[in-house]
């Protein structure tokens, strides 16, 4: 199926977030990949606590991230996700993460999310509705910046 529009926000990266090669750590660009995906749904209306309403949520089955520039403290970064494809279980949601002021790219990435029942934990088909929210934005940039610091 067709991807979702990018959706798009910046944020500074926290002392918090360096390790100790003086860089920010391998494991926060995953904790702000999850992040990423977790605004997204819920600037498209599907915030975790409404899929649970749905009766399901997601859970990652594989995340692949390929570093290519370091990220600093204080460093103004600008994150990009979308929905690559939505298909009848899984959804495939790409990454960028660029220099805000350069746009160079720091890191790119990708997760296979699979949707799954929230009381069984067993794969299960992603609501229509939920499927239409992501694919009827098309290509159209939505800024979730919220002046807030990242992890």
């Amino acid at each position: 199926m067709a991807k979702s529009g990018v959706y798009t926000y910046t944020f500074t990266v926290p002392e918090a977030a360096i390790d100790f090669n003086g860089h920010v750590g391998n494991v926060t660009y995953l904790e702000w990949m999850v992040e990423a995906a977790t605004r997204h749904s819920a600037a498209m209306g599907w915030s975790m606590q409404r899929c649970l309403e749905a009766g399901g949520t997601w859970v990652a089955k594989k995340h692949c991230i390929e570093y290519r520039r370091p990220a600093f403290a204080h460093q103004r970064l600008r994150m990009r996700t979308w929905l690559e494809s939505i298909e009848k279980i899984k959804a495939l949601r790409r990454y960028e993460i660029l220099d805000d002021e350069s746009d160079a790219l720091l890191a790119g990435g990708e997760t296979e999310w699979i949707f799954v029942d929230a009381k069984r934990f067993r794969p299960m088909r992603i609501p229509d509705r939920i499927v239409a929210s992501f694919v009827q934005g098309g290509g159209e940039e939505h800024d979730g910046d919220e002046g807030r610091q990242s992890k």
